[in-house]
C-alpha cells in the first residue's frame, strides 16, 4: 500500500514538474501566458503593461457597445419647405448684370427628409430622450429609427423650456424596447474614461467614439447645423470624445454602460472639444415629468453668463451671473431685473460659490416660491423680491 502511494506521489510530482517546464519553455519560445491568469507577474515590463491596458479598454468598449446599442436611436425629420425658384440664369455668377431675370421667381414646395440627431430609450413603452434643439422645428414631423431599422412615428414631443436644460422627450407607439441605465454625474472626475454613441453627421448610425472627461462645470451656447436653434447651457461636461453634428441627444457613457450625460454640442473652430448635459440634471427633469406629465419647474427667466472671481477683479465688478437676456413676461422681467445686471445672491446664498451657478439655485426652489435676489447695477447693489413661476413648455 505504501509503495502504491509513493508511486502515485512520484507520478503527480513528475507531471507537475513537466507542466512547469513546458510552461517555462512555452513562455520563452512562444510568449505564452498560461499561468498569468492564476499567478500574475510582478516583473511585467512597461510595454506589457501598456498592452494589457489596451486589451482591457478594448474589451470594456466592446461590452458597453453590445449592451447599450439597442437602446440608442436615430431621430429623423420630415417637412415641406417653400423655396424660391428663379430663371436658369439666376444661379450664375453674374457680377455685371448681363443676365436679367426674365420672370418673377416662383415659390415651390420642397420635401425634406433627413436624419438629424440621436436619442436613447428610457422606457420599454416608447419614451425617448434627446436634445430640445434637435426637435425645435414645431412644423416638422419626426420619427425614431432603432438599431434594427424599425421606424416609429413620434406621436408627441415634450420640450423643456428651461434655458439651461436642452432636453426633450419623444413618445412613440412601441413596446418591448430596451431602456438604458442612467448613472450618476455628481461624482465625475476629469480624466475619467467615456464612450459616446450616436448618428454622426446625420448619416452614420451607431457611430462609437471614446475619450475622457476633459473639463467640468463649463458654460456654453449649444446647437448644431440640423437643429436651427441654440440654448445657453451652464454646468455641462466637456469631453474629447468625438461628437459630430447628428450626435446631439445621444448618450455619453461610463465604463459600466451607464449614461452620465446627454451629448449636446461641439465647440466651433476647435478639435476634440465637445459637451454633454449631466445626467443628474436630466434625472431631475424626468422626475418632475413622471409626476406631472410635463416639465414643471421653477422659472426665473434670464439668460446669463457666469463672471468668475478672476474676471470680476479684472473688470472691477462683483462675481455672479451677468444677465445677457431677459425673457419677456417672465418673473425676472416683472421684478425689474434688466439686461447687464449682475445677480450676486439668491436668498442670501452667493451665486458664484454654488457649483452650477444660478441655474442650480433655481432648481432647488419651488414654483410659486418668493425669493430675494441681490443684483449689481451701475455700481450699486440692489435687492428685489421675485415670485418664481412655472416654466412654459
Amino acid at each position: 500500500m505504501k509503495i502504491k502511494t509513493l508511486l502515485i506521489f512520484l507520478c503527480l510530482t513528475g507531471f507537475l514538474f513537466i507542466s512547469l517546464l513546458a510552461g517555462a519553455v512555452g513562455d520563452r519560445v512562444f510568449g505564452y501566458r498560461l499561468l498569468d491568469r492564476w499567478f500574475p507577474r510582478t516583473n511585467v515590463s512597461p510595454q506589457e503593461k501598456v498592452n494589457q491596458r489596451v486589451v482591457t479598454e478594448e474589451s470594456v468598449v466592446i461590452d458597453v457597445v453590445d449592451k447599450v446599442s439597442p437602446s440608442v436611436v436615430t431621430v429623423g425629420l420630415k417637412k415641406t419647405q417653400k423655396v424660391s425658384v428663379g430663371t436658369p440664369f439666376g444661379d450664375l455668377f453674374d457680377p455685371f448684370g448681363f443676365f436679367e431675370p426674365s420672370q418673377t421667381p416662383q415659390v415651390q414646395e420642397k420635401k425634406i427628409e433627413q436624419n438629424i440627431g440621436t436619442g436613447f430609450v428610457i422606457s420599454a413603452d416608447g419614451m425617448v430622450v434627446t436634445n430640445k434643439h434637435v426637435v425645435a422645428d414645431t412644423n416638422a414631423e419626426y420619427k425614431v429609427i432603432t438599431k434594427d431599422n424599425k421606424e416609429y412615428k413620434v406621436e408627441k414631443i415634450y420640450r423643456d423650456s428651461d434655458p439651461v436644460v436642452d432636453l426633450a422627450i419623444l413618445k412613440i407607439n412601441a413596446s418591448g424596447l430596451k431602456p438604458i441605465d442612467l448613472g450618476n454625474s455628481d461624482n465625475l472626475k476629469v480624466g475619467q474614461f467615456v464612450i459616446a454613441i450616436g448618428t454622426a453627421l446625420g448619416e452614420f448610425r451607431n457611430t462609437v467614439t471614446t475619450g475622457v472627461i476633459s473639463g467640468l462645470g463649463r458654460g456654453i451656447t449649444a446647437g448644431d447645423q440640423f437643429g436651427g436653434s441654440s440654448e445657453k447651457l451652464d454646468n455641462v461636461i466637456q469631453t474629447d470624445a468625438a461628437i459630430n453634428p447628428g450626435n446631439s441627444g445621444g448618450p455619453l457613457l461610463n465604463s459600466s454602460g451607464q449614461v452620465i450625460g446627454v451629448n449636446v454640442a461641439t465647440a466651433g473652430g476647435a478639435e476634440n472639444i465637445s459637451f454633454a448635459v449631466p445626467i443628474n440634471v436630466v434625472k431631475e427633469a424626468l422626475d418632475n415629468f413622471n409626476k406631472t406629465g410635463k416639465f414643471e419647474r421653477a422659472f426665473l427667466g434670464v439668460k446669463y453668463k457666469m463672471i468668475s472671481k478672476d474676471l470680476a477683479i479684472l473688470n472691477e465688478v462683483p462675481e455672479g451671473a451677468y444677465v445677457v437676456e431677459i425673457v419677456a413676461g417672465s418673473p425676472a422681467a416683472k421684478a425689474g431685473i434688466q439686461q447687464r445686471d449682475i445677480i450676486t445672491k439668491m436668498d442670501g446664498q452667493s451665486v458664484g460659490s454654488m457649483e452650477g451657478g444660478l441655474a442650480k439655485l433655481i432648481q432647488q426652489k419651488k414654483i410659486g416660491e418668493i425669493v430675494e435676489i441681490e443684483y449689481w447695477r451701475g455700481g450699486k447693489m440692489n435687492k428685489v423680491q421675485v415670485k418664481l413661476e412655472e416654466s412654459k413648455g
